[in-house]
């Protein structure tokens, strides 16, 4: 064997054979590039990514039912509307649920947590439903107990001035009556208590894993890259070496074929950690300005929604006010941080706010004021009582929420787009990888054996 190899066949046979392998090394590292990356943006775009999103939206969803019940109970006569987007909400919510357990696959903890939501999902309806019925019947004696004092026009007496004791008036149905609202009350614990933590913990479970794939997706494909590089530059010393001795040896000039091998050789790798580079920055992409930046507007819109709900209570349940006036405050807070001791005080620095952080990620100056004008009608609330505040609520205070709530899906739709941009991107990546790595192998094999075979047949 080792003088095999002194002879010129062996030697040539010997430096081809590592030339092959450096080969292989580079081949094997774009295709296992290629399937690192085509794993992390599988998981990010195709499978936990829009679990995330599904699941941000259930939330959201979930937290809506319970303002619209409270909307319910508060109007009284005039509910229609909020029980239509009760309805649409309890729709949205099952869908979400059905795209979650779909995207779950065989995911244990998912599968449980998804089935614990809808059994808490089903005590709340049932809740929800009582509630609405209660307050809707006719009063039982000259007197009916509520969160306020029913009015003639069908809405109850609310906020600072509601009484716990108040008289029935002529209308002669009790709108949110003592049991009304008790039940209401268990219902919407149930919510705050269960529902939405169980929710938010889908989309922590489902986030994690989106991040670990990102991390080590990006890790894998900026090693591999510069492995890449490194085979790609030991394979084409190889082919330089083989064709030197092969010239030195034989006396001729450089074969066309070893050189159109050597080219071809150069060009995948630079191609490869080119394309390596683009998927690592399409990962990076499609994570943090892409999906990060639609799961915080979620978030946000989340519970944005559910602030907007304790607006409802506060004025429904007069008991709880302070409580949910405080919620609505520490909410107000984890949205746009703004250093305040209490609700008054942070609505008056708001007014100094030029562009906050939603969240502490997102700047966005259209969605700064217009929470600024929210907030404003959120203080313009407070100042009245009673049927002015109801009718402050469902009219300026709505709109200011509704026009607020439309800049963030504005914002989420153009992160929307760099999301799905980064994933088409990294999808033509990997699969302009894919092509790369058979046909490269193809030529760069067909060289060399052409190379080589017409040296060898030289000694037969």
């Amino acid at each position: 064997m080792f003088l095999a190899r002194r002879t010129v066949p062996g030697r040539i046979k010997v430096i081809s054979a590592v030339t092959v392998a450096t080969l292989a090394l580079l081949f094997a590292t774009l295709a296992y590039g290629t399937a690192a990356a085509r794993e992390g943006l599988q998981v990010i775009g195709n499978d936990a990514g829009p679990q995330v999103v599904a699941t941000a939206g259930l939330y959201m969803g979930l937290s809506d039912m319970d303002a619209q019940v409270a909307d319910a109970l508060l109007l009284g006569d005039r509910r229609e509307d909020a029980l239509a987007r009760y309805d649409r909400r309890r729709t949205e919510v099952g869908d979400a649920l059905l795209q979650a357990h779909r995207l779950a696959g065989a995911d244990p903890a998912e599968r449980r947590t998804i089935a614990a939501v809808l059994d808490g999902l089903g005590r709340y309806e049932r809740l929800a439903a009582e509630a609405l019925l209660l307050s809707s019947l006719p009063a039982t004696g000259d007197t009916a107990r509520s969160g306020g004092t029913a009015q003639a026009d069908g809405t109850a007496q609310t906020g600072g001035t509601a009484q716990s004791g108040g008289t029935a008036q002529s209308g002669g149905t009790a709108q949110a009556g003592d049991r009304a609202l008790e039940v209401y009350r268990r219902a919407t614990d149930l919510m705050t208590r269960e529902l939405l933590p169980q929710a938010y913990n889908l989309t922590l479970e489902s986030g994690t894993i989106v991040r670990h794939a990102y991390e080590d997706g990006r890790a894998t494909v900026v090693t591999v890259r510069v492995i890449a590089l490194l085979s790609g530059a030991l394979a084409l010393g190889c082919l330089v070496w083989l064709q030197v001795y092969l010239a030195r040896r034989f006396r001729r000039v450089l074969g066309p074929a070893l050189l159109a091998a050597t080219l071809a050789t150069a060009a995948c790798a630079i191609a490869g950690a080119v394309v390596l580079e683009q998927e690592a920055a399409a990962l990076t992409a499609a994570k943090r300005d892409g999906f990060d930046s639609v799961l915080t507007l979620a978030r946000a819109r989340a519970i944005s929604n559910s602030l907007h709900a304790d607006q409802s209570r506060y004025l429904l349940d007069s008991v709880r006010a302070d409580t949910y006036q405080h919620t609505f405050f520490d909410k107000s807070q984890s949205l746009v941080y703004v250093a305040a001791a209490n609700l008054p005080a942070y609505q008056g620095a708001l007014g100094s706010l030029h562009d906050g952080r939603f969240l502490g990620m997102l700047r966005g100056h259209d969605v700064t004021a217009a929470w600024q004008r929210f907030q404003q009608a959120d203080r313009d609330l407070r100042a009245r009582s009673g049927a002015a505040a109801t009718a402050e609520l469902t009219g300026p205070v709505r709109a200011a929420f509704d026009a607020y709530d439309a800049t963030l899906v504005r914002l989420a739709d153009r992160h929307k787009i760099i999301f799905a941009e980064a994933v088409a991107d990294g999808g033509n990546g990997v699969r302009g990888l894919q092509a790369l790595v058979p046909a490269g192998i193809l030529v760069i094999a067909a060289g060399v054996f052409a190379g080589v075979r017409p040296r060898l047949k030289e000694y037969r």
